[in-house]
C-alpha cells in the first residue's frame, strides 16, 4: 500500500500559474485518484476546496482541529518579547522564516514543490525554529500533531493532500508514504484558465486593465473556473478603476449564473455586488446581496465580513 503525498501550499496556490487549485485536480487525475484524503484544513477560504468540489472528487477530511494549539503558539511571541533573551530567540526564528520565504519565492511548479531542496528548506525552517524557541508552546504541539497525523494515516493508501510544512516529517514517519512521480506530468488547460482568474484577482501597478478584461471575457470557462468566476474577476478590474456600471452588469450576470451554491465564489460575487450596488446608491438591492451571502453555508470569511459590514452601514468608495 502506498500513500502519495500531494503538497498543499495554501494561499500560494493563488500565486502559482503552474501549481494552482486546478493543477491539483489535474495531478489527481494523472494519478488516477478516485478520492483524496486531506490532512490539511479545506474550508471555504482554501483555494483548492472549490477545485476538488467542481469535479466531484470526494475529499475525506482527516485533519484534526488544532486551532487551540495554534492560538497558544501565537501568544508565545508576546511573552518572549518581554525579555532580552526572548527577543533574541524571536529574531532567530524570524531569520529562519525569512530563509523559508526566500525558498518559496521561486515560482512553484509540480516539480518544485516536491524537490529535495525545497523540502530540505522546509525541514531546516522547522528545525531552526525549534532550536530558537526551545520545547514549549511554540514547538511542542507540532510534534504531537505530526505524531497524530502519522497515526491517522497509518495503514491507509491513496492520494493524501498534506501541508508542505508537514511533508518532510510524514515521509520520515510513514514507510508507505512517497511523493508523486510527476516526471511526465504537465499542467493543462484547466491550470491555464485558473491562473488567468487568479492573476486578475490580484491587480498590480502597471497592469493593462483593458487587456486583462478582454482576456477574461473571451473565455467560456470550465468546471473548475466557470464563466461566472471569470466575470467576477473582470468586474473586480472595473471596480478597481471606478467603472461601477460595468462592474454591476458583470456581477449581476455572474450572480444569476448556475453555480453550485456550495462554492466559495458565490459568496464573493454577492459580497462584491452588494458593495457596487451601495456605491451606486441602490441600498435596498445592496442589502439583498449582503443577506444572500449570510444565507450561504460556504461563503469565505472575507465575503461574510464584507456582508456583515455592508448591512451595518452602506459601502462607500474611498475618494
Amino acid at each position: 500500500m502506498t500513500l502519495v503525498l500531494l503538497p498543499d501550499v495554501g494561499d500560494l496556490l493563488r500565486l502559482s500559474p503552474a501549481y494552482n487549485g486546478a493543477t491539483l485536480v489535474e495531478i489527481a487525475r494523472f494519478l488516477n485518484a478516485s478520492e483524496v484524503l486531506s490532512v490539511t484544513p479545506l474550508d471555504a477560504d482554501h483555494p483548492a476546496r472549490d477545485a476538488f468540489l467542481a469535479v466531484n472528487l470526494p475529499v475525506h477530511d482527516l485533519a484534526p482541529d488544532w486551532r487551540w494549539a495554534e492560538a497558544e503558539a501565537d501568544r508565545l511571541p508576546e511573552f518572549l518579547s518581554q525579555y532580552p533573551q526572548g527577543k533574541e530567540r524571536l529574531r532567530d526564528a524570524g531569520r529562519q522564516e525569512a530563509a523559508l520565504r526566500d525558498a518559496l519565492s521561486v515560482p512553484l511548479s509540480p516539480s518544485r514543490v516536491r524537490s529535495a531542496d525545497l523540502l530540505a528548506a522546509v525541514k531546516a525552517y522547522h528545525d531552526g525554529v525549534r532550536d530558537a524557541l526551545g520545547e514549549g508552546p511554540g514547538t511542542a504541539h507540532r510534534e504531537r500533531r505530526l505524531t497524530l497525523l502519522a497515526e491517522i494515516l497509518g495503514g491507509r493508501s491513496g492520494v493524501v493532500f498534506a501541508a508542505l510544512d508537514d511533508v518532510p516529517d510524514l515521509l520520515e514517519r510513514l514507510e508507505e508514504a512517497t511523493l508523486p512521480d510527476l516526471a511526465t506530468f504537465t499542467p493543462g488547460e484547466a491550470s491555464r484558465l485558473r491562473a488567468l482568474a487568479d492573476r486578475a484577482l490580484r491587480l498590480e501597478e502597471g497592469d493593462d486593465f483593458d487587456a486583462l478584461v478582454a482576456a477574461l471575457l473571451r473565455e467560456e470557462g470550465d468546471a473548475i473556473t466557470p464563466k461566472a468566476e471569470l466575470q467576477y474577476a473582470a468586474a473586480n478590474v472595473y471596480f478597481a478603476v471606478g467603472d461601477l456600471t460595468s462592474a454591476r452588469e458583470l456581477l449581476e450576470s455572474a450572480a444569476h449564473a448556475t453555480v453550485d451554491a456550495r462554492r466559495s465564489v458565490v459568496g464573493l460575487i454577492l459580497a462584491r455586488l452588494g458593495q457596487v450596488r451601495d456605491a451606486l446608491g441602490d441600498r435596498d438591492l445592496a442589502k439583498r446581496a449582503y443577506q444572500a451571502v449570510q444565507a450561504l453555508t460556504a461563503a469565505p470569511t472575507v465575503a461574510r465580513e464584507t456582508a456583515a459590514q455592508g448591512l451595518k452601514a452602506p459601502f462607500q468608495l474611498d475618494v
